[in-house]
């Protein structure tokens, strides 16, 4: 065989990643808020772009029956535009953005793309700078302080309620009553909360915000507490009546009124730049009348964008060069894309948005403990995407419903087989269930994990006894010789 240079005809397939399908798929990540400053900053460079009356919000329904779905989404009116000006990415902005996932999963999206008017996106050292906010200092504390994924959930939600001196103003009943969890759990995510950084966080009073700080220094004795249980007195100046009622002399009341001007009544505000700021939901959910549910994009939140035809028509018929009519039409086709980008966008969202309350439809009817295991790829292949796409989706976006202001990811759960191999049951429900058994054990018949085994299977469980030992573990229970000896113990008192 003959070697030597020759031309041959090939014929292959390829996406080529456009910047304007790169913008496409970094919109799909922003959250509403982010949305909001996108939008400004368009605004600012494209002299067509404005922004219209407030539409009615796109709006996705989800019947009662967890097998049927009806979707009514209708998308924002678009203007009619000219049909001059095309886009330099002439492909329906409609296309399913889980190819490029497919094709190029590994890259980063965000790596040369400028947003808005030509202004580059933070850079990580920018935004490794920026200040944590009193929320998110929690979160990064209850992650390694919990063991337990289901008190860590009411923990995280708790901390989302306090305000920005670190207080929690929400009677802790009302809160229980929004996750559908029992009280005494929500009280033992507020003490889990109470033990983090800042001391004093977390508290309902300012007695008891002290008090905290107070047990941190080992200071918190009954003379201290009846302080702290008057501090009215203290306000008013009665400090004779007030050294009376702790029963102390005068050195020593100087010394614990000393020690209390060193504690911090309001230990959040050292996150004020923006810690204790209410979350901003980017989903709203509700129920209908016939049972399901409804959701729709926070309108308050995304302005919606139109093209100004006429403004666009009076400027070309000024435009007095090629030059002009070019860099028109230039304007013309990213206005339109954009306004095209940003109905995707909001179809994309609600979509997946329905489809994980179709799946964790128990959630919002029953609370917490109702929570299915849940995966982004579930997700995925119920809505015909690529799982890369619902994650884009699912970050930084915030669902308000009845029971309060989640983010989606939180609605991902690891979970455990069902015996019958359909369906399964969260790591959450199998705990409760093991501590359940263990509770009502007869102390003189402590079951093994072999045991517990079975019992579970009975209830529909299928674990193994390795993963019945570690989700005992993780609750804090001991193994069988250990029960038997407390029991044991207990019994003799």
């Amino acid at each position: 065989m003959a070697l030597g240079p020759r031309l041959d005809l090939r014929q292959s397939q390829s996406l080529v990643m456009t910047p304007q399908l790169q913008q496409a798929i970094k919109l799909l990540a922003l959250s509403n808020l982010e949305i909001e400053t996108f939008i400004g900053e368009a605004l600012d460079s494209n002299p067509l772009l404005e922004i219209g009356d407030t539409a009615p919000a796109p709006v996705e329904t989800v019947d009662e029956a967890p097998d049927l779905r009806r979707t009514t989404l209708e998308s924002s009116p678009v203007d009619q535009l000219v049909s001059e000006g095309r886009a330099e990415d002439d492909r329906p902005l409609d296309i399913d953005l889980s190819a490029l996932d497919r094709d190029r999963d590994t890259g980063d999206w965000s790596a040369d793309l400028r947003l808005g008017g030509g202004e580059d996106g933070p850079g990580i050292d920018e935004r490794a700078g920026e200040a944590p906010t009193l929320a998110e200092h929690l979160h990064a504390q209850i992650g390694a302080a919990a063991r337990d994924p289901r008190l860590a959930f009411i923990a995280r939600h708790i901390a989302g309620l306090l305000d920005e001196a670190g207080y929690l103003t929400v009677p802790l009943r009302e809160v229980a009553d929004e996750l559908g969890a029992p009280l005494a759990e929500v009280e033992a995510a507020l003490a889990l909360v109470q033990l983090l950084d800042p001391t004093g966080v977390g508290a309902r009073s300012l007695s008891e915000c002290l008090a905290l700080q107070a047990r941190e220094a080992d200071r918190y004795d009954p003379c201290m507490a009846r302080l702290l249980d008057n501090l009215e007195l203290l306000g008013r100046g009665e400090l004779a009546r007030l050294k009376r009622m702790c029963g102390v002399d005068d050195e020593d009341f100087a010394d614990m009124l000393a020690e209390l001007r060193g504690y911090d009544p309001k230990p959040g505000l050292r996150f004020a730049s923006g810690g204790g700021e209410p979350v901003v939901p980017d989903i709203l959910i509700t129920a209908s009348a016939d049972g399901g549910w409804d959701l729709a994009l926070n309108q308050a939140t995304l302005p919606r964008l139109i093209v100004n035809r006429s403004y666009y028509v009076e400027m070309r018929g000024a435009a007095g060069d090629k030059a002009a009519r070019g860099w028109l039409s230039e304007k013309l086709a990213d206005a339109n894309w954009l306004v095209k980008a940003l109905d995707q966008r909001a179809k994309t969202i609600l979509k997946v948005a329905a489809e994980i309350v179709k799946q964790q439809d128990g959630f919002f009817r029953h609370g917490v403990s109702a929570l299915r295991p849940l995966t982004l790829r579930a997700v995925a292949e119920a809505i015909a995407m690529h799982e890369s796409t619902v994650s884009r989706v699912t970050s930084n976006k915030y669902l308000h419903c009845e029971r309060g202001t989640f983010e989606l990811k939180y609605f991902f759960t690891s979970g455990v087989g069902a015996v019958d191999g359909e369906g399964g049951a969260s790591a959450e429900a199998v705990k409760a269930a093991i501590k359940q058994l263990i509770d009502a054990e007869d102390p003189k018949a402590i079951l093994s994990d072999d045991t517990l085994v079975d019992l579970l299977k009975e209830r529909g469980y299928d674990l193994a006894r390795r993963t019945v030992a570690k989700y005992r573990e993780a609750i804090g229970l001991g193994s069988s010789i250990q029960r038997r000896r407390q029991k044991k113990l207990a019994g003799m008192r």
